[in-house]
């Protein structure tokens, strides 16, 4: 089931919200730590994280799920904002150089196709950044934040969706270390609970943060062959000697010298 544009609007309008965009938005700047010169697209709800590439980047918009909804932005400017179907967006082939998909993913009926699409407008050796809610995480399981909707996912399923339509997993990171809850003391804590979480590497943080690269082929998998048998020589079955000759029914003679 899609999220609704104006409950995440409302989710990082509080105080919260501003705290998951502020500690995503750092292991984001690892993964990318130079956007100069590159096309760099959101996809999903990624205007909360975009602002960090504005200023640095060539061209910076954000794509959101017509099944979402829309919201204009930034709010200075020219909108940079789009509404488009994901598994059909309106660009052509290899014109992306940077992907961020938040928000998106774990509320697609087939995430295999919409990676697919990401695959088909990125450069070659183009990168993405997936956002995943960490099944194992509490995030996940309380739908009072955006990433308590749709369908969570480990670390292996990431990896295989992401072999799967040809994209290599480079970097891996966590975020959201932090309980859910908005609490004031809970949300002044949630640095503190952040560097704790990954010094300590806790596996139970609220998403999964995985940057990968395009790839041109498709490996090819080496297979042993089958030992190869010998084909068996048919068995010829002898012939009646021409020297006899049935005379009378179920009676041999020998034939007359």
């Amino acid at each position: 089931m899609a999220l609704d544009v104006i409950d995440i609007r409302s989710f990082y309008g509080s105080a919260l919200g501003r705290v998951t965009s502020t500690l995503i938005g750092a292991a984001l700047r690892e993964t990318w730590p130079r956007t100069q010169g590159l096309t760099v697209m959101g996809l999903g709800f990624a205007t909360p994280y975009l602002d960090h590439f504005r200023g640095e980047a060539d061209r910076v918009f954000s794509v959101m799920p017509e099944r979402q909804g829309v919201l204009e932005w930034p709010s200075d400017g020219a909108s940079a904002s789009v509404l488009a179907a994901p598994c059909d967006l309106p660009f052509p082939d290899s014109s992306i150089d940077r992907i961020l998909l938040i928000h998106a993913i774990e509320t697609q009926d087939r995430p295999q196709d919409l990676l697919t699409e990401l695959w088909r407008v990125l450069t070659p050796g183009g990168q993405i950044v997936v956002v995943a809610p960490n099944r194992s995480g509490l995030w996940a399981r309380i739908d009072r934040t955006p990433f308590g909707h749709g369908q969570p996912f480990s670390r292996r399923q990431l990896t295989d969706l992401l072999r799967e339509a040809l994209f290599s997993p480079v970097h891996w990171s966590e975020a959201l270390h932090c309980p859910p809850f908005g609490g004031s003391m809970l949300v002044k804590l949630a640095a503190a609970w952040e560097h704790t979480g990954r010094a300590l590497a806790l596996p139970f943080a609220g998403v999964h943060i995985v940057g990968a690269t395009k790839l041109l082929y498709r490996p090819v998998a080496l297979t042993r062959a089958a030992p190869r048998r010998t084909a068996l020589a048919p068995v010829l079955i002898p012939a009646p000697s021409p020297h006899l000759h049935a005379s009378s029914p179920g009676r041999l003679d020998e034939t007359p010298l």
